[in-house]
């Protein structure tokens, strides 16, 4: 990593409460630092960790140390949970402004740009809460982050100047070299990856979805197997095991794995199954996979999933669990397919997902909106 003394510059990536079991805003500012490094850039990472300390201590914590960041960027992640318990997240706001008193410019990474509702009433509240911090953040901001396109944001102003969409990586390492998959080696079983679930109650729905697919693909006679791994496998260890229990695959739990493991497997499979909910731009599972070279069969529209169309997608109508098997077969099936789909994934990675270039365009970003001040 690049040292501050010898970085043309310095910025500081400022998080909120710590996600667990798996951080993935803390491993998005881990990969980012280490591209931008290569660029000349050192990024420190910071927390407000009111979590720990209660919101006064921490805060006055920030402006303590804030005053060594007068005229640096300072790249405060937003998500709702990251600045709230409940999903009230008022403390970024507060965060921000100590930020701009104390002279730091100030960036904000809109990793949810939208607020999240529900059928109750405090979920309406929590949301129109959300929508409201989100709108203020970017007011505040000098210059606003966005992980989705910046036509799907329909919040944002028509002048979008200091607004910027660049799109996340994979928090997994790239393979350097993409090895073939095990279907294309020898006549073997083909492998089906699953890159984490989500908690109850959505589980249920997506393990009945994943089943019905393989299930589908399995019909005739293919030697298939079912590798679970990522946040919420492991927990959901006994549904898995219920819902295969009658299909004749070999199915594989592998729960939580080191970075380098992910990527490992990832690169040996032959497809992913991305079916918690409909594919969207900031998908971190599908852009893991397609950093793998992955064909992605999943739920969604390309016309509507910018930049992640540009992949190897394979995708089925929401929640239509036939077409899902449909697609999947087809996948796994025909060899030439998944050759072109992976080619897709590959390029897609090389010219919207790696780092390196993430960390460019996040350069000419800061440059730009410095340029203007």
């Amino acid at each position: 990593m690049l040292s501050e003394s010898s970085a043309k510059e310095t910025w500081v990536a400022l998080l909120g409460r710590r996600d667990t079991p798996v951080d993935g805003v803390e491993d998005y500012c881990k990969y980012l630092g280490k591209a931008l490094a290569r660029r000349g850039v050192s990024l420190r990472t910071a927390r407000v960790g009111w979590a720990d300390r209660g919101w006064v201590n921490a805060l006055f914590r920030l402006r303590r140390d804030c005053a060594e960041w007068r005229g640096k960027w300072v790249l405060l992640q937003y998500t709702a949970l990251g600045w709230s318990r409940r999903g009230f997240p008022i403390g970024a706001l507060v965060a921000l402004g100590i930020l701009k008193r104390r002279g730091v410019r100030c960036a904000v990474v809109f990793h949810e740009p939208f607020g999240f509702c529900g059928p109750r009433w405090i979920d309406r509240i929590r949301g129109a809460c959300q929508n409201w911090i989100v709108r203020a953040l970017y007011r505040r901001a000098d210059r606003s982050i966005f992980t989705a396109p910046l036509h799907t944001i329909a919040w944002l102003p028509r002048s979008v100047a200091k607004a910027t969409f660049i799109p996340i990586g994979a928090n997994i390492p790239e393979p350097g070299v993409h090895p073939s998959a095990a279907g294309d080696r020898n006549g073997a079983g083909k492998t089906v990856a699953v890159f984490c679930l989500s908690d109850p109650p959505n589980l249920q729905n997506e393990l009945e979805d994943i089943s019905l697919a393989v299930r589908a693909a399995a019909k005739g006679g293919a030697n298939l197997r079912v590798v679970f791994l990522g946040r919420g496998t492991a927990e959901a260890k006994n549904e898995i095991e219920s819902a295969f229990a009658r299909i004749p695959v070999k199915v594989s739990n592998l729960g939580l794995q080191d970075a380098g493991e992910i990527s490992r497997i990832l690169a040996e499979s032959d497809a992913m199954l991305c079916v918690r909910g409909e594919l969207f731009p900031g998908r971190g599972s599908a852009i893991a996979g397609i950093a793998c070279g992955l064909p992605i069969v999943g739920y969604g529209d390309e016309s509507r999933i910018f930049p992640l169309s540009e992949a190897g997608l394979y995708l089925a109508p929401y929640s239509n669990s036939e077409a899902l098997g449909v697609a999947l077969t087809q996948v796994l099936d025909d060899s030439q397919l998944r050759e072109q789909l992976r080619a897709r994934s590959r390029r897609a990675q090389e010219e919207y997902f790696s780092w390196d270039g993430i960390a460019k365009k996040f350069d000419l970003a800061m440059q730009n909106a410095g340029a203007k001040q």
